[in-house]
């Protein structure tokens, strides 16, 4: 098990990063990996005590190892047309800003992840050059 005091956020491991960590630092078997991901992305638990499938002693390791933390959103704004901004700061000081648009029965979800976006949207400073400096 991994002796360290900074504890793995398990939300932004994909399915083999995730299987990797229950194997070579838990020393669980590769299923856990993929319980514990429902139980996250199916089921939106944030708290390992609430992972009822998942054996007590394993959600004691995983307490003292590792975390489950949504980025911080450190801005949003909402219009009156439904449209739904959002700016969430990522581990290490990046920013990604997420746009979602309701349409007729559907919505759109743009993240926007790189400064310049090609596509120019109006209500997104990310496509903004002008907001960036360019």
């Amino acid at each position: 098990m991994t002796q360290t005091t900074q504890k793995i956020n398990l939300l932004g491991m994909g399915l083999s990063s995730l299987e990797r960590f229950f194997t070579e630092e838990l020393g669980e078997k590769r299923f856990r990996a993929i319980q514990v991901l429902k139980w996250i992305h199916q089921r939106g638990v944030d708290n390992f005590d609430d992972m009822t499938d998942v054996s007590m002693a394993l959600r004691d390791k995983l307490k003292l190892v590792a975390e489950i933390v949504p980025p911080e959103v450190t801005f949003k704004q909402y219009s009156i047309d439904g449209t739904r901004k959002w700016v969430m700061k990522m581990p290490g000081g990046n920013a990604v800003e997420t746009v979602y648009i309701p349409e007729e029965g559907r919505g759109t979800l743009c993240v926007s992840s790189q400064i310049g976006c090609a596509l120019d949207c109006s209500f997104c400073s990310t496509g903004n050059r002008a907001s960036i400096g360019i």
